[in-house]
């Protein structure tokens, strides 16, 4: 009063809540004065304030606001909330308050009263008047209330304003006064209970309390639970305090043990069992004239209590909530607490999402007979959307429409408030008026009374409702009330801590908890009947323990799914019973695209819980279902699901696409059915160009469903999503969107881009899903239910067929989208589209280009599939899809002649101007066989030499004479069969690579087995596994074990046999194995014969099963161990494999006189006794073996008769080939030598290559033979002809292994010495191609002839010699050396006198394998050699036959003079061009980028113009070599600013190199997040810019501010400052890790880590500190870098890896991971920080030092603040294996090949760091 008396304006400061409102009200109240009302927000603009315009019959006025009016008037102006507007708004009224002088717009000008009167006495009113001058009343006085900023959130006042404004406290009430308050509304209750509430509730509003983090305790709204205490004085008080103060949702740890503390103090935890009301037994409207009231009876303590609450229009009832309601205990318990509430105040309502918020409400409005009046907030809402919108009436003039908050309040509706924690604080202020004295006033001037103070008013001045109306005065409805809803806020997060003291004073809070198990499932059973029980319960203990765990990853997976996300999924497996649980969880989660961390703690958590699924095992599951689709007789079916086809009105609305069908698609396709017929609207999730859009268009075009496509953007708003507005005739008129054209038509509305577009923005599909409700800018509203729209204008019906399908890109890195699926993914049933599986891309690219050669479709989807598990695992950032492969295709389908790899460029291009990323796709490319880089002329083949003429050597004669041919009887017996035995197989990767990517050789693809280091290969064998398909089979044979694959899977698979071949002892035994597959029906199945103890397996690889197999009675006793590998055996069993692909073996023993010919198929063996003793047997045909005798290399054949039934003992016949050698001339015949013969072809050479090698036109039976003394040997007419048969041969110089002295070398030192054989020979024949193929030592191959003086020899394991009769020439081709061979020299030199064994592969080729393991594939044959060129030189592309393009170059004119650093630009502005200024671009002679001639490069941080490559080229040589001296010099000047020798720079070097690329990586990663974080905001209320659509009335009108433009938000007023996030690397530097460092580099791994924590946060300090400690015997907490001083160059980055090695090798032994895990993690969280990562580096040794695994996962997660994780690199055995699965999952990560190590920190960075940043 006395500074109203004094003239002077007055500023209320005080805490939040309604008392500085009541205050000046009340004073004005007493003082019987008027007042203008305004509560300011951040949209209150200079017009709100002064004056606005409106358009009155086709004129716009200027209609005078509030301090306008109550300047002009002499009323009271009260501003609420200074704080709130934006700065800049409120300087507008200095003058005004200062000396009461306005301008206003219209012309007129405000001046003070004293000025006014003064001039009236010296001129006419008239005068005045015609100057436009306004007197201001002297009774025209200011009350601003604010609240003090910095401690609230806000604005800081303006100095200017603030000097303007006399301040006065108004604190809480004293203590006394309201408790005395208290007293007078509780009179039930205890005083004592009353003033331990205050005293709890004033403390939590105490500096101190403040300084712990506390929001202030809602102090104003005490009195509305003591009215609650009141009618029921046992309720719990603890109870009561939430509702008020959330607490349990709002702090984290420290502040909860705060306030529990705080209720201890004063008494005020509950009692064991607290009395709550349980549930609602009754409600009862009154009769009409007791108003809007209903009897409500709870269930509290075990009494009925009835009490009084407002109720709503419409008949009340219990039960007559949303269909399909189903009531828990915990629903009744919250509807009964929220009844209570209801009788006080407004209700918020706090639910994570998807908990069913929203159908509460519902039922509680049904309950009081509420009409609901939803409405939907969003992030831009402004306070305009909230109460009143601008819209021009049919004649053009403006008026105001209320919103529906403003009509609910005025028809007495319950007004759900959806989504209160995405809108601005600032906007809601403009309600506290509304919910804390149910009063309004609105933009238009109307104002909206409490019924009670308007009844009064009524009275007063007796006038009635019409009149009162007319003066813009109405009653708000008794029945009234708002229900917000919102989520929890994130406790510890800068940006989501909406909850602020203010709108603590605004509601009563009540937390929604997600359901119990017990509830959700009685909810799931209720719902959806039919799904199975244990489906149920699976699927309740993963979500609860998902729920329930500490793990950040796992509680994120939570969120997706909450209840609403489990009835979806229980839906669709009552429908599709067939479907697993997996699949279900998978898709809900999106488990596709989690990040690495979620994606391995979701598979843990589904592993624990007993639901099996591994996405491989679903994919092949899937892949073997046939799937087609078809429409017949008007039924679409696609897979299983079918649905009637559509009938359309507007047809041109169909999509039509050209739809290649592959399986994949049409199994998504399958399952969007599904769901659409389930009546889901459909979320699509994928990658770029995977074609999402293709398929959504596929599956309209199949449904025939209209379509209308909205495409959203970064600058998407609510109203453009909706509606478009236009001026026509000046009138406003609103387009509809293509949403509400879908929504109107029944049409498909497919949203594309949806991660685009701000997720508060998009949030708005949320009621339109979830509730079929939505309000529209023009006023119009969407409902689904025809039902309610009787009588109501401005409504549209939802359509019945109406659906969504929303598409979105992935969430995360690259996409930088907004995350779509994390805020809306559970309103939607979700799809994760993936680019096709091989086959299926395979199948659709056919189509794409039926012209392409299959080999070039099949390497393309090889390498693009590679290339996106690089991008799957973060090795590179782009995800490669199948729109490039489709593209490429297209192309070479077009230009036939262009090379694939030209065209391969137009997509990788792009990453050719980064390194790393080059070579990576180099590396892959050439892999898989695509030669990008290659030249037509690099064809590389082997060398060739003639091959002298045939020789005639003479004849064989198969002799039938006298007793030379033999009957022999055979004894058939059934084979007993041992077994079967199961064993188990495992899977490796095949790491193929095709070896023609940069030459063109003999070598068509090399890969390797994961052989153990002493294991080595004792025989292959190749098999087809079907009619295109080759499956390879090696034995190996310490352990005996079996590898096998198909010949392009990338997968193999391998049996260990050890159980059933024991370890080999010393020298005792060792196991040599041969391997022969079968064929036809038997295919898969294997033959392994061990040739020391004649044991014969037989291995079904596709059931898992071996059996012995017992030939002859005396293998029958069971193989006593001792003898069975103990005593030496002196002869060897051997087995004649052939016939294998026939299911036909033949086994003998080496001198013995017995065969056994083994028929598998039909499981009998026919055993032959002999007259003579074998050497050996080959098989020359299907009925004839040619034997040959041990002592005097004698040959016979042995010929069986065509049927042999196992029945009959067939008779077998024996003749004796006797060699005759050619007429030496004079009658003396020559002694033909002995020929050891080393493989024989079992098939006759074709006529042609039969002419071709003998020279003359000849067709004849025959059969090509080989041995150490010849190339080869023909023998002409063998073996059907009886008559003497000719034989050729083209003789060798020298014998094998005779010629040349071995070369010196550890390999060739213990080869055989001679005169024995080793078991394996390497020697083939192909007939197709008419070659004999061998493998060759070293020492038998004219190496001198091969290479010329001056260059080596490789290092070969042997060389391949092919002998091609067709065009009488020999090749030798070197066999790479393996790189790491066995210790077991002598057993290796009993198998192969070469490193290598060789197995005929195909027609046309071999294939090698070496001892270590790696796998060869050869092409020998010419002919196919000159096809495989051809096609490969198309690959590449002519160059040279192009037609001839004129170019124009122009020359800069300018030379290149000599070299120099430049001038350094003090400005740093871009020079392009030029040679003056060092840093510049595309100039020359100076440092800079892309120019020429300058002597380094110096990047100055501008865009780089890059100067043509000819003509950097054509730069003198002198001014080259002058560049070259200065970059060098250059360099030694930077090294010796750091004091750096080039040594050190090297060392230096070599660990950087090796993280180079991950360092690039995390720091791109790093950027992009930076500059997403920097990312421009529209900026509102602009004078410039683009026309802001929501203000096109305010453009009609004239105003000015009505342009939005694009600029850098600030800081939301008040909101804490980000903090960087903290990382603490521990490495381990103990002494064993300086011990096995040479076994497996551990310690250089660890450093190298360091050093790419160094390189990669090196200019992020301000985003990330980070410091690194180590742990050895010596301590836990040895400081290696700290964060406040990290190394800023390579020199202070090697000291600190010099210190890390020099520790580990001086240090004592023990271990102290434990320590120094724990004391990182307490150490790092004192520090303040928005995040906190530990990351520890261990060798797995801790059971060494007795430390459990489950006391280090302790230490771990000892504070749930940190991020800890654990990384092993080294392990002795599986130990870290086994620790990783006791450590919490997604915590622990195994680095054997510790070149996985930076990998492994980037994935951490990339899925947890980058989560929130």
């Amino acid at each position: 009063m006395q500074k109203d008396l004094l003239g002077q304006d007055v500023f209320l400061i005080g805490p939040p809540g309604p008392l500085r409102r009541s205050v000046a009200m009340q004073y004005l109240e007493l003082t019987k004065r008027e007042v203008e009302y305004l509560a300011l927000s951040r949209d209150t603009t200079e017009t709100d304030l002064k004056q606005r315009r409106e358009i009155r019959a086709g004129t716009a006025y200027y209609v005078d606001q509030c301090a306008v009016r109550a300047a002009t008037e002499g009323r009271i102006l009260v501003l609420e909330g200074l704080e709130k507007a934006e700065r800049n708004v409120l300087p507008v009224l200095n003058n005004l308050l200062e000396n009461r002088e306005m301008q206003l717009e219209d012309g007129r000008f405000l001046v003070s009263a004293e000025r006014y009167d003064k001039l009236l006495k010296e001129h006419k009113k008239e005068e005045l008047d015609a100057w436009k001058l306004v007197r201001v009343s002297e009774d025209f006085r200011v009350i601003a209330l604010g609240l003090p900023v910095p401690r609230y959130l806000g604005n800081p006042l303006d100095p200017p304003l603030r000097s303007r404004f006399q301040a006065r406290d108004i604190y809480c009430l004293p203590f006394k006064d309201h408790l005395a308050l208290l007293y007078c509304i509780g009179s039930n209750v205890a005083t004592e209970r009353m003033s331990q509430l205050l005293s709890f509730a004033t403390t939590l509003c105490t500096q101190e309390s403040s300084a712990l983090g506390l929001p202030d305790f809602p102090l104003d709204s005490l009195s509305s639970i003591i009215k609650i205490l009141n009618s029921f004085p046992r309720m719990s008080i603890q109870r009561l305090i939430h509702w008020l103060y959330p607490y349990e949702v709002l702090l984290g740890k420290e502040g909860k043990t705060a306030v529990e503390d705080a209720l201890k103090r004063f008494d005020l935890r509950d009692s064991t069992n607290p009395s709550v009301p349980t549930r609602v037994t009754n409600v009862r409207k009154r009769g009409n004239d007791q108003g809007f009231q209903a009897d409500v009876t709870v269930h509290i303590a075990g009494k009925e209590v009835t009490f009084q609450v407002p109720a709503g229009t419409q008949p009340a009832s219990l039960h007559s909530g949303p269909r399909g309601f189903v009531r828990t205990p915990s629903h009744d318990q919250l509807l009964a607490e929220m009844m209570l509430s209801h009788m006080v105040k407004d209700i918020c309502l706090v639910g994570a999402k998807g908990c069913g918020k929203t159908v509460v409400a519902k039922e509680f409005s049904a309950a009081l007979g509420y009409n609901i009046e939803s409405f939907m907030l969003y992030q831009d809402m402004t306070a305009r959307d909230l109460l009143q919108q601008r819209y021009t009436l049919p004649n053009g003039d403006t008026s105001w429409r209320p919103s529906p908050l403003i009509t609910a309040a005025l028809e007495g509706k319950l007004v759900i408030l959806d989504g209160l924690h995405r809108v601005n604080p600032g906007t809601l202020a403009v309600l506290q008026r509304l919910i804390h004295d149910r009063e309004i006033t609105l933009y238009d001037g109307t104002i909206l009374l409490r019924e009670d103070r308007y009844e009064k008013l009524k009275e007063e001045l007796q006038l009635s409702d019409e009149d009162i109306g007319q003066r813009s005065v109405f009653p708000i409805h008794p029945s009234f009330r708002i229900m917000a809803l919102a989520e929890p806020p994130v406790v510890g997060s800068a940006t989501q801590q909406w909850l602020v003291p203010e709108l603590l004073t605004l509601f009563l809070f009540h937390y929604m908890k997600p359901l119990s198990k017990s509830e959700e499932r009685r909810v799931i059973n209720e719902k959806v009947s039919t799904v199975p029980s244990a489906v149920v319960e699976q699927l309740l203990r993963l979500t609860h323990k998902l729920r329930e765990t500490q793990d950040p990853r796992a509680q994120s997976l939570a969120s997706s799914l909450s209840t609403r996300q489990l009835l979806r999924v229980c839906r669709r497996l009552s429908h599709y019973p067939d479907e697993s649980l997996g699949h279900a969880i998978n898709k809900a989660c999106l488990s596709r695209f989690l990040p690495n961390l979620a994606a391995s703690a979701l598979h843990k958590n589904l592993l624990d819980c007993g639901i099996h699924t591994s996405p491989a095992e679903a994919e092949t599951a899937d892949e073997d279902k046939a799937l087609s689709c078809d429409i017949s007789s008007g039924v679409l079916r696609i897979g299983a699901a079918t649905i009637p086809v559509h009938s359309p009105n507007e047809r041109m609305k169909v999509p039509d696409v050209l739809f290649y069908e592959n399986k994949q698609h049409l199994m998504v396709m399958e399952d969007m059915l599904k769901d659409f017929l389930l009546g889901e609207h459909l979320l699509l999730v994928g990658n770029q160009g995977v074609g999402k859009n293709k398929i959504v268009d596929r599956f309209l075009y199949l449904l025939n469903r209209p379509r209308e496509y909205l495409q959203l953007h970064r600058d998407t708003t609510v109203q453009s999503l909706t509606l478009q507005p236009s001026v026509k005739d000046g009138l406003v008129v609103y387009e509809d969107s293509p949403l509400v054209k879908a929504v109107k038509s029944g049409h498909v509305l497919v949203i594309d881009e949806a991660d685009k577009a701000p997720t508060n923005v998009t949030c708005i599909l949320k009621t339109l899903v979830e509730s079929g409700e939505m309000i529209l800018s023009d006023g119009r509203r969407l409902v689904a239910n025809p039902a309610s729209v009787s009588g109501r204008k401005n409504v549209v019906v939802i359509h019945p067929d109406f659906r969504m399908i929303v598409l979105a890109n992935r969430p995360g890195f690259p996409f930088l989208g907004n995350d779509f699926f994390g805020t809306l993914g559970d309103i939607f049933s979700c799809h994760a589209v993936d680019n096709p599986k091989r086959d299926s891309e395979l199948a659709m690219l056919r189509q794409y280009g039926p012209g392409v050669p299959e080999p070039v479709l099949q390497k393309l989807v090889a390498a693009f599939g590679e290339l996106r598990s690089l991008a799957d695992q973060g090795v590179i950032n782009y995800p490669y899809s199948t729109r490039e492969v489709v593209n490429i295709v297209k192309h070479l389908q077009k230009f036939p002649r262009e090379g694939l790899s030209s065209v391969v460029r137009n997509v990788f291009d792009f990453d050719s101007y980064n390194n790393e990323m080059c070579e990576i796709l180099m590396r892959i490319l050439h892999k898989h066989g695509i030669p990008i880089g290659a030249k037509p002329s690099s064809v590389h083949l082997a060398k060739e030499f003639p091959l002298s003429d045939p020789k005639f050597m003479g004849y064989w004669k198969v002799n039938q004479l006298g007793n030379a041919q033999q009957k022999l009887l055979c004894s058939t017996r059934r084979i007993e069969v041992k077994g079967p035995l199961y064993f188990s197989v495992h899977a490796f990767p095949v790491e193929r690579h095709e070896a023609r990517s940069l030459s063109f050789t003999e070598e068509r693809a090399f890969w390797s087995l994961p052989l153990h280091e002493v294991n080595f290969v004792c025989d292959v064998a190749v098999a087809q596994a079907n009619d295109t398909e080759n499956s390879l089979y090696v034995a190996t044979c310490n352990p005996v074990s079996l590898y096998f694959m198909e010949m392009s899977s990338a997968t193999g698979y391998y049996v260990d046999l050890y159980d059933i071949f024991p370890r080999t002892a010393g020298d005792i035994w060792q196991p040599l194995v041969t391997v022969a597959p079968l064929g036809g029906p038997l295919r898969g199945q294997v033959v392994l014969h061990e040739e020391q103890t004649n044991a014969v397996l037989l291995l079904d690889t596709n059931t898992h099963t071996i059996r012995q197999l017992l030939l002859s009675p005396e293998t029958h006793q069971a193989p006593r161990r001792s003898s069975w590998w103990g005593s030496k055996e002196e002869k060897r069993h051997k087995m004649c494999k052939e016939l294998s692909h026939k299911d036909v073996l033949v086994f003998y023993q080496e001198e013995g006189c017995h065969l056994v010919v083994l028929n598998v198929l039909e499981g009998c063996a026919h055993r032959i006794s002999l007259p003579v003793s074998l050497k050996s047997v080959f098989l020359v045909a299907e009925d004839q073996w040619l034997l040959v005798e041990s002592k005097t290399n004698q040959k016979y054949l042995l010929a069986k008769p065509v049927h042999m039934e196992c029945e009959e003992s067939p008779v077998f016949h024996l003749y004796a080939v006797s060699e005759e050698p050619a007429e030496a001339g004079f009658g003396v015949t020559a002694a033909s030598e002995v020929v050891e013969l080393q493989a024989v072809a079992g098939a006759p050479l074709s006529s042609e290559n039969l002419s071709a090698a003998i020279g003359q036109k000849i067709s004849s039976p025959n059969r090509l033979l080989s041995d150490e003394q010849n190339y080869a040997t023909l023998v002409v007419g063998f073996p059907e002809l009886r008559s003497p048969n000719e034989v050729y041969s083209w003789k060798r110089g020298s014998t094998l292994g005779k010629s040349q002295p071995l070369p010196p070398g550890p390999l060739y030192s213990v080869r055989p010495s001679k005169g024995r054989t080793t078991e394996r020979i390497n020697c083939v024949t192909l007939t197709a191609a008419n070659q004999v193929v061998r493998v060759l030592a070293p020492g038998d191959v004219p190496l001198k002839d091969l290479y010329s003086k001056d260059v080596t020899p490789p290092q070969a394991a042997g060389y391949l010699e092919i002998t091609d009769l067709t065009v009488k020439k020999l090749k030798y081709i070197p066999v790479p050396r393996s790189k790491s061979l066995t210790p077991y020299t002598s057993w290796l030199s009993m198998i192969s006198d070469t490193d290598v064994l060789l197995a005929k592969l195909d027609d046309s080729g071999v294939v090698t394998a070496d001892m270590g393991g790696h796998i060869r594939l050869w092409e020998t044959s010419s002919e196919s050699l000159r096809r495989s060129l051809q096609e490969w030189r198309s690959m590449i592309g002519q160059e040279d036959d192009r037609p001839v393009q004129i170019t124009i170059e122009r020359d800069s004119g300018l030379d290149a003079s000599s070299p120099k650093h430049g001038k350094i630009d003090p400005d740093n502005t871009p020079h392009v061009g030029g040679n003056t200024w060092a840093g510049g671009t595309g100039g020359r002679d100076t440092a800079g980028l892309g120019g020429k001639g300058g002597p380094y490069r110096l990047d100055a941080g501008h865009k780089v113009y890059q100067v043509s490559q000819a003509e950097k080229d054509a730069v003198p040589e002198e001014v080259k070599r002058a560049a070259r001296e200065m970059g060098e010099k250059a360099f030694k000047q930077r090294l010796k600013e750091i004091k750096m020798s080039e040594y050190d720079a090297a060392t230096y070097e070599k660990f950087y190199g090796s993280v180079r690329r991950q360092v690039q990586m995390l720091r791109v990663i790093l950027d992009s997040l930076q500059a997403k974080g920097k990312e421009r905001q529209w900026l509102r209320h602009q004078a410039v810019g683009e026309l802001d659509d929501t203000k096109i009335i305010d453009s009609l009108t004239g105003e000015k501010a009505i342009y939005k433009r694009r600029g850098e938000l600030d800081p939301q007023l008040g909101s804490p400052l980000q903090k960087p996030k903290r990382l603490r690397l521990v490495v381990d530097v103990s002494g064993s890790m300086y011990r096995f460092n040479g076994v497996d580099g551990r310690l250089e791994r660890s450093m190298e880590a360091a050093c790419m924590v160094m390189e990669a946060f090196e200019n992020y300090e301000n985003k990330f500190k980070y410091d690194i400690t180590g742990h050895s015997g010596d301590g836990f907490n040895i400081a290696l870098v700290n964060s406040d001083k990290v190394p800023k160059n390579n020199k202070e980055r090697l000291e600190v890896l010099k210190i890390m090695h020099a520790h580990a090798q001086f240090c004592m032994s023990g271990d102290h991971t434990l320590e120094g895990t724990e004391h990182a993690i307490r150490e790092i969280a004192k520090e303040e920080a928005d995040e906190y990562f530990v990351i520890v580096l261990s060798d797995a040794n801790l059971e060494r030092y007795g430390i459990p695994p489950a006391r280090f996962a302790e230490a771990l997660t000892i504070n749930p603040q940190v991020n800890a994780f654990t990384i092993f690199i080294g392990s002795l055995g599986d130990q870290a294996g086994r620790l990783q699965r006791t450590l919490p999952a997604g915590r622990a990560f195994i680095a054997m090949d510790t070149k996985e190590i930076p990998q492994i920190l980037q994935q951490i960075f990339t899925s947890t760091m980058l989560s929130g940043t």
